[in-house]
């Protein structure tokens, strides 16, 4: 088996050394005034990627005053090299968009960070593995063969190494090599040397904007094939300091972007449109309003209300996470998460 040349936590396990150091050094906010005279209290929210669906009840938030109207100024800032927990945890950024699986490193490492999750933006892990209809890969078991290519955590070869074992498949006879950016595009329906057959995507961006460019392609979703791995991704976190010494913004930010989801739950193009106004200008508007028709109806999908978490989910993958070697302590999901700005 071929091991992956690059890991994703890798990189985030030395941000968030170096953060240590950083701790406690936060910037103190800022006001500014409106027009009108209303004195606004600046944050910085910055994403965990280039803007997508995922994070339109931001940008709704932020398009129709929702932030406004509860005193903020909220700037919204794209991450570098996958710095999101590690400025968050240092104070640099006072919100941020980042995933269950991060969360839960950065708090079992040696020198845990003073984040917790606030809510989720996605009630369901929307990723899965994905080939090509005419690769023939209609089960786990199909994956022996061929070649996956993906971003090298260790995580991505414990997950695959698990469904592989659970569907009685030989996780050795899977070839692994790093990603070359292609996508989709890059697949092949054929096996061999140089050959890519299977990634792992998500549903809503990558696998919709394939489809809709002509691809016939298999998609089998992570949550189907393990229920550990339905876990929460992506979702928001912010500094402990600041729920503790600020909760009312934290209250009054969690009030606005609940409310740019639940507009973007009942009003998917619109939502669409201004995503692709405000920030994706040059992404097909077709697209994104297919996107997000899909990711609307999952924002709080068997969820009593959008951005409610469960001990269960954080429970069940850090179970897993534990018994793949990916953590080597166990820790209690109310230390990594809470619901009281969303509930």
């Amino acid at each position: 088996m071929k091991h992956l040349n690059c890991s994703r936590f890798v990189k985030i396990g030395c941000a968030l050394a170096m953060t240590v150091g950083l701790v406690g050094c936060s910037s103190n906010p800022t006001t500014t005034s409106t027009s009108e005279g209303q004195e606004l209290t600046t944050v910085k929210l910055m994403l965990d990627y280039a803007p997508n669906t995922n994070h339109t009840g931001l940008y709704v938030a932020q398009n129709k005053g929702y932030f406004e109207e509860q005193g903020l100024k909220v700037e919204i800032i794209e991450p570098g090299d996958n710095a999101t927990t590690s400025m968050v945890a240092a104070g640099k950024a006072d919100f941020g968009v980042s995933y269950q699986e991060d969360v839960t490193y950065a708090l079992t490492s040696e020198d845990p960070l003073p984040i917790k999750a606030i809510g989720t933006i996605i009630q369901h892990n929307t990723s899965g593995f994905v080939s090509l209809k005419a690769a023939g890969i209609n089960s786990v078991k199909d994956f022996e063969g061929k070649t996956y290519a993906g971003w090298g955590a260790p995580s991505e070869e414990a997950v695959i190494n698990a469904v592989m074992q659970k569907d009685g498949a030989d996780f050795n006879k899977l070839t692994l090599v790093g990603s070359d950016g292609s996508g989709i595009p890059g697949l092949s329906e054929t096996a061999g040397a140089n050959k890519v057959n299977l990634l792992w995507e998500f549903y809503g961006w990558a696998v919709t904007n394939a489809t809709m460019n002509g691809y016939e392609l298999n998609f089998m979703p992570l949550n189907e094939l393990d229920e550990r791995l339905d876990y929460y991704t992506p979702l928001l976190i912010t500094n402990n300091d600041k729920i503790e010494k600020d909760p009312e913004t934290v209250k009054k930010f969690m009030a606005a972007t609940k409310k740019g989801y639940e507009f973007a739950i009942e009003n998917p193009k619109e939502s669409a449109k201004i995503l692709h106004d405000v920030a994706l200008p040059d992404t097909d508007l077709a697209f994104l309003e297919a996107s997000q028709e899909y990711l609307s109806a999952e924002y709080a999908k068997d969820a009593p209300s959008w951005g409610v978490m469960k001990d269960s989910v954080w429970n069940n993958y850090t179970q897993f996470m534990f018994e793949y070697g990916l953590i080597n302590q166990e820790i209690e999901a109310s230390k990594m998460y809470t619901n009281e700005f969303v509930e």
